[in-house]
């Protein structure tokens, strides 16, 4: 039975399907952005996220495992040099997908992927309602008893 062995063929046979996300994913890490159709940018987008992880290990196993994917040596010391170190902070999530409207000779949907280059952001811890409370109110009062003892030395 086939039961949930769908992926996403694009059309092609395995052998071009390889092919074709290596070249994407070539072409996203030299250039940081690519304008491609939905489907091949849905389907390029899991292919370089696992070689930057790849990248970010930094070992000589991974640096094979990428070159065996990618089939390019400089592609290779590219990621690993410069790719992984821009993103070595974050925690996944290195690429972005912009749809950009419709291609104008057969009206195919468009995406622009690009390598994300902003800065993590750490969460910002909500404090309980009530802390906050009592935190402003002493904020509050410290201040009156500033102004007051200032408004002596007048």
């Amino acid at each position: 039975m086939r039961h949930r062995k769908h992926h996403g063929s694009l059309g092609l046979v395995s052998g071009h399907r390889r092919a074709l996300l290596a070249n994407l994913a070539g072409a996203l890490l030299t250039h940081g952005r690519i304008e491609t159709t939905e489907a091949k940018a849905r389907a390029v987008r899991p292919y370089v996220e696992k070689l930057i992880t790849l990248g970010k290990r930094g070992d000589l196993h991974a640096r094979r495992q990428a070159l065996a994917k990618l089939r390019h040596r400089p592609l290779v010391d590219l990621l690993f040099s410069d790719v992984a170190s821009a993103v070595a902070d974050r925690n996944g999530g290195y690429t972005r997908m912009i749809k950009s409207g419709f291609r104008a000779g057969d009206a195919a949907p468009m995406a622009i992927v690009e390598l994300v280059q902003e800065e993590v952001k750490p969460a910002a811890k909500k404090a309980a309602p009530k802390a906050a409370k009592e935190e402003k109110a002493a904020e509050e009062k410290a201040e009156n008893t500033a102004g007051d003892s200032g408004e002596a030395k007048d």
